[in-house]
């Protein structure tokens, strides 16, 4: 039976606008329709891999709790399984086996965030204590279930808790499929790699300039030319450069964060590290570390996605002067996760 986890719900949220046990968001406007404008936008059946190779950025100079994956094999009794002659076991047998394995940090490289990547203190059951919670009033500890543990120097030995259902894992945006019709904001094309913080204002005229429509149910890109930038440093990022070039959003700006709400758009996808600027435009007094963040996925359960690699694809929509594709991104399907690695692919 479903029950309303919430008594007080964010201004400017969505929570139960789509039932109170919701676990998608603005997924749910991912609609059989939208996929099929976005089927109707391939016209030269042309493909584009939106993904960075999965070690790239290189080191952990964006983020110091992330490190590049290690790739290795698994293991028979008696050495690695790799280049395994198996006529070793079996000299009937000429099968020559290689089967490896990864850890990584699964928002290390390309990603999605899912709605359980961000939350906020807030008071949704009413009591007068702010608490962590999640999107639809998910409340962490009960509904939302991680790692018990982070250490600096690389990822827990816990395994993520099963005792309560993981609400909001990423594993429901790969269940509802993540295609759809893709739409290219080209702040490169007007910018270079200078670093701007786009505010409401400034954004409107790249979008009134370069005619860009949005539609409820549009998954919008942000070409911002960095996802380039990290191919050229070759796994070796300049902090000079990584941290301080090339476009992102003020998710301070309310009119900017307004635009998103009133667009219907589902999902945000930039090629740069976090869609907006982080560290934040700086704010007097209590509020979110991730502004842009906190309203996308805590309050209108809008996925973000990082670090894609855009930039083929807005060179060739800008010469052929168009800005809508077919866009393919499902996530790893893996329960419980909050984030995943991802290799979209758009069709032109």
């Amino acid at each position: 039976m479903s029950t309303q986890r919430w008594v007080n719900r964010p201004e400017g949220s969505t929570w139960g606008d789509f039932g109170p046990d919701d676990q998608l968001g603005r997924l749910n406007l991912l609609t059989p329709e939208k996929v099929r404008q976005g089927i109707a936008e391939v016209r030269e059946g042309r493909t584009f891999c939106l993904s960075l190779p999965l070690d790239y950025p290189g080191g952990n100079v964006l983020n110091p709790r992330r490190h590049p994956p290690v790739l290795r094999p698994t293991r028979r009794a008696n050495g690695p399984n790799f280049n395994y002659v198996l006529a070793r076991d079996d000299p009937n047998m000429s099968d020559v086996v290689n089967d490896d394995l990864v850890v990584m940090h699964l928002q290390y490289s390309t990603q999605w965030d899912s709605l359980a990547h961000v939350g906020s203190l807030f008071d949704a059951d009413g009591d007068g204590v702010p608490e962590p919670c999640f999107y639809n009033g998910f409340r962490a500890g009960v509904d939302i279930i991680g790692p018990t543990d982070i250490e600096e120097s690389g990822p827990t030995t816990e395994p993520h808790s099963t005792s309560h259902a993981n609400a909001l894992g990423v594993e429901h945006m790969a269940e509802a499929c993540m295609q759809g019709r893709g739409v290219m904001i080209d702040l490169h094309a007007h910018v270079g790699r200078v670093r701007v913080v786009f505010n409401y204002e400034r954004l409107m005229r790249v979008i009134d300039e370069d005619k860009v429509e949005i539609e409820k149910g549009d998954m919008v890109c942000l070409h911002t030319g960095f996802g380039e930038l990290l191919l050229e440093m070759d796994r070796a990022p300049e902090p000079s450069k990584a941290q301080y070039l090339c476009a992102v959003l003020n998710g301070r700006d309310r009119r900017l964060l307004n635009w998103i709400t009133d667009t219907g758009l589902v999902s945000l996808i930039a090629d740069n590290y976090a869609v907006e600027a982080f560290p934040a435009v700086a704010q007097e007094g209590c509020c979110a570390a991730l502004p842009l963040h906190e309203h996308c996925l805590f309050k209108l359960g809008v996925n973000l996605g990082e670090l894609w690699y855009l930039t083929p694809l807005a060179k060739w929509l800008r010469e052929n002067k168009r800005y809508r594709f077919l866009l393919t991104a499902p996530p790893l399907r893996l329960p419980g996760a909050v984030g995943s690695p991802a290799t979209p692919i758009a069709t032109v």
